[in-house]
C-alpha cells in the first residue's frame, strides 16, 4: 500500500491571476521524495521518503459560479481570526501582492500574526511573498567599465522602490526579517516577479485586446517605447514558487524573472504582428491615463526600466521553463493561451447553395450576429488587387535578387487579374482563386474572429484544394481543413420566411453562443454586477453596524460626561454651601432647635409668637 502525505498550501485571494495559475499548477503537481530535499536543508515536513502532494486552499472574495477543482476549499469574507486560525492549518503560506494595494496591509497582518503564534505550530510552516519588481523601479543603475550590469538577486539591498511601492519594500523587509529569528521553525521567502504575462494576460491586456478587434490600425505604444521590462510567464512563476517549496533554498531573496530584455515596443510591436496589423504607433504617455483598461498600477507597471537576472533560479533551481526567453520568442503559444483562456475561439461557416436563394442575406444576417467577417469572391479579388498595386506602387527599385523576384511575381499575378477583368470574364484558374481566398482567410482578422464563407468554394476541386493540407504545411493553414479532415456533416436548411428567423435560430443552436469580447464582457458585466451587489449588500450592513456601534458609543460617553458634570456641580456646591452651612448651625439652628422644643412643651395657643418671644429673650 502506497504511503501518501498531503502538503496543506495557502494562497490568498485565489481567483486573481497569479494566484489562480500557481493553485492550478501545485494541485497538479506531486513531490517524490528522494531525500534531496534534506540535502538541502528542508524542514517544512519530516518525512521525505514518501510522495507528498498539495491540497491548495485559499481565500475568495466572493462566492464563484466556477468550478475550482484546483480549489480545496475556498474562504469567503473571513474574519481575521478565522483566517489565521486556516493558516495555522497549513504548512505554507503564499501571500501574492502583485494585484491590488489592499492585498500588502493583509500580507503584512498574516506574517505577523503568524510569527506572533509559532510558539503554537504543530509542524514547521512557510511563508512566501509574491513582490513585485517596482520595489527596484528607482534603483541606481550598476555600470562596469562604462558598461551598464543587469541587477540580480544579490544585490537587494541597494533596491530603490517606485513612490507608489514603497509599502511593498517595507513589506520585504518585514517578511525577511521574520525568517531570520526561528528559519527552523518559521521560514520566509520573498520573491520578486517580473510582468507577468500569458493564461489570458493581465497587464498587457490591453495590447492583445485592442490587436483582437483590429478596430485600431495602428496599436499605441505609450511614450517612447524604449524601456526595458523584466517579465516571466505566470506558469513558470507558479514553477518557481513550487521549486522553492520542494528545496528551501538557504537564499530568501529571489528575482523570479525569464531570460528576455525585451523593450516595451518590442512586446507590443509582437502582439500587434501576431494578432493585428503589425503597425504600431508611439503616442503621448498622457493618453494612457484614458484607457479605461489601464488603472495607475498598470501605468507605472509598463513604465518600468530594469534589466535583471534572476542568478539563484540559474544556480540553484531546474525550473522547466515553458517560456524561458521571453514574449516575444514566444509569442505564439502566448496568443494561443490567450485565445483559449479568454473563450476568443474563431467560428467558421461556410454557407453554400445555388443562384439568388438569398445566399449572401444569410450569411451578412450571422456574421452581423456573430460578429464575423463576410468572405466574399468578388470583393477579395478586389482587395487582392489593390493590395498588389499598393505593393507594386511603393516598391523601391534598387532591390536585391529575393524582393526583386517578390516584386516580379506580384506584378505577373495582377497583370493577370487585370486581363480577365478587362475582358469581363471571372478568373477561370482555380488554383489561383484557392489561393487569394487562402490568403485572405488566414488573415489575422480571419483567424481571431473568423468568417462565412459566402458561395465559395462552387467546384469540389475548389474544396479540395481550399481544405486539403499535407504534412508540410503549417498548423495555421491546417486549421482551415476542419470541414474537411473532420467531416462535418453540412446542415441543410430552407429559406422559408422573409427574414430568415427560423434559420438563423437552427445556426444558432447547432453553433452555440458568439465567442467575442462582447458576449464575453456581458457575462463578465454580469458577474461583476451581482459581485457588486453582494458587496454593496454587506458595506451597507456592515455600515449599519458601525453605526449602530458610533450611536451606542456617543450615547455612553455623552451619559459619562453628563454624569461627570453632575458631580462637579454637586462639589461646587457643597463647597460655596459650607460657609452658610456653618453659620445657619451655630448661630440658626441650634437656638431654633431649642425655642421648637419649648414650644412643642408649652403648647402655647399662638406657637408663632412664643417662638418669636423665645429668641428674642435667648439671642446668642
Amino acid at each position: 500500500m502506497d504511503i501518501h502525505t498531503q502538503i496543506r498550501v495557502f494562497i490568498n485571494d485565489i481567483d486573481s491571476f497569479t494566484s489562480k495559475c500557481i493553485a492550478k499548477c501545485l494541485s497538479k503537481h506531486t513531490i517524490e521524495g528522494d531525500g534531496s530535499a534534506k540535502k538541502e536543508g528542508r524542514t517544512l515536513k519530516s518525512c521525505d521518503s514518501v510522495p507528498q502532494s498539495y491540497e491548495v486552499v485559499g481565500t475568495s472574495s466572493f462566492v464563484s459560479e466556477e468550478v475550482r477543482p484546483f480549489v480545496l476549499e475556498a474562504y469567503v469574507q473571513l474574519r481575521r481570526a478565522n483566517v489565521l486560525q486556516k493558516l495555522m492549518e497549513c504548512d505554507v503560506i503564499i501571500y501574492n501582492i502583485t494585484g491590488h494595494p489592499e492585498q500588502v496591509d493583509e500580507a503584512r497582518w498574516a506574517v505577523t500574526a503568524l510569527h506572533d503564534n509559532k510558539r503554537h505550530f504543530k509542524r514547521p510552516k512557510m511563508f512566501i511573498l509574491i513582490s513585485t519588481v517596482m520595489t527596484w523601479a528607482c534603483s541606481e543603475p550598476i555600470s562596469s567599465d562604462e558598461l551598464e550590469l543587469p541587477f540580480t538577486d544579490d544585490d537587494f539591498r541597494r533596491r530603490i522602490p517606485h513612490p507608489n511601492f514603497k509599502k511593498h519594500l517595507e513589506l520585504e523587509k518585514l517578511v525577511g526579517k521574520m525568517g531570520k529569528m526561528d528559519r527552523a521553525l518559521f521560514s520566509t521567502y520573498v520573491v520578486v516577479s517580473g510582468l507577468q504575462y500569458g493564461m489570458g494576460e493581465q497587464v498587457f491586456h490591453l495590447f492583445f485586446k485592442m490587436s483582437w478587434l483590429g478596430q485600431e490600425n495602428e496599436i499605441a505604444v505609450f511614450g517612447e517605447g524604449n524601456n526595458v521590462v523584466p517579465t516571466i510567464h505566470v506558469s513558470d512563476l507558479a514553477s518557481v514558487i513550487k521549486k522553492i517549496i520542494e528545496i528551501q533554498p538557504k537564499p530568501f531573496y529571489l528575482v523570479a524573472v525569464d531570460y528576455s530584455n525585451n523593450t516595451m515596443e518590442d512586446i507590443v510591436q509582437s502582439i500587434a504582428c501576431a494578432l493585428g496589423s503589425g503597425k504600431i504607433q508611439r503616442k503621448p504617455l498622457e493618453e494612457a491615463f484614458l484607457k479605461q483598461d489601464f488603472g495607475i498600477t498598470d501605468i507605472d507597471l509598463l513604465r518600468v526600466n530594469l534589466c535583471m537576472e534572476g542568478v539563484h533560479l540559474k544556480e540553484l533551481f531546474s525550473v522547466h521553463w515553458l517560456c524561458e526567453f521571453g514574449l516575444v520568442e514566444n509569442i505564439e503559444l502566448v496568443v494561443e493561451e490567450y485565445r483559449q483562456s479568454r473563450g476568443l475561439l474563431p467560428i467558421r461557416m461556410c454557407v453554400l447553395g445555388p443562384p439568388a436563394v438569398g445566399k449572401s442575406r444569410v450569411s451578412q444576417q450571422i456574421c452581423d450576429h456573430y460578429k464575423l467577417h463576410h468572405i466574399r469572391l468578388k470583393e477579395t479579388i478586389s482587395e487582392t488587387v489593390s493590395h498588389l498595386e499598393f505593393m507594386i506602387r511603393n516598391t523601391p527599385s534598387d532591390l536585391d535578387n529575393e524582393e526583386s523576384t517578390s516584386a516580379t511575381e506580384a506584378q505577373e499575378l495582377l497583370n493577370i487579374f487585370k486581363e480577365n477583368m478587362e475582358q469581363n470574364r471571372g478568373v477561370s484558374d482555380d488554383q489561383l482563386l484557392v489561393k487569394v481566398m487562402i490568403d485572405k482567410l488566414m488573415s489575422n482578422a480571419c483567424k481571431n474572429q473568423g468568417f462565412v464563407l459566402d458561395g465559395f468554394p462552387k467546384t469540389y476541386e475548389q474544396a479540395k484544394e481550399l481544405f486539403h493540407v499535407d504534412e508540410h504545411e503549417s498548423d495555421e493553414r491546417a486549421s482551415l481543413t476542419s470541414l474537411y479532415n473532420k467531416k462535418i456533416m453540412p446542415e441543410i436548411a430552407s429559406v422559408n420566411t422573409p427574414d430568415n428567423q427560423l434559420l438563423l435560430h437552427q445556426i444558432c443552436e447547432r453553433v452555440g453562443q458568439p465567442r467575442n469580447y462582447e458576449q464575453r464582457d456581458h457575462k463578465v458585466q454580469d458577474r461583476e454586477t451581482e459581485l457588486m451587489e453582494t458587496l454593496d449588500k454587506a458595506r451597507r450592513e456592515q455600515k449599519e453596524r458601525d453605526e449602530a456601534r458610533q450611536r451606542s458609543a456617543h450615547w455612553q460617553l455623552w451619559s459619562n460626561t453628563l454624569k461627570e458634570k453632575r458631580q462637579q456641580e454637586v462639589q461646587q456646591l457643597e463647597v460655596l454651601s459650607l460657609p452658610m452651612k456653618t453659620y445657619l448651625i451655630e448661630y440658626v439652628i441650634s437656638p431654633l432647635s431649642q425655642g421648637l422644643i419649648a414650644c412643642g412643651s408649652a403648647w402655647p395657643e399662638d406657637p408663632i409668637d412664643f417662638l418669636a418671644e423665645y429668641l428674642i429673650k435667648n439671642n446668642p
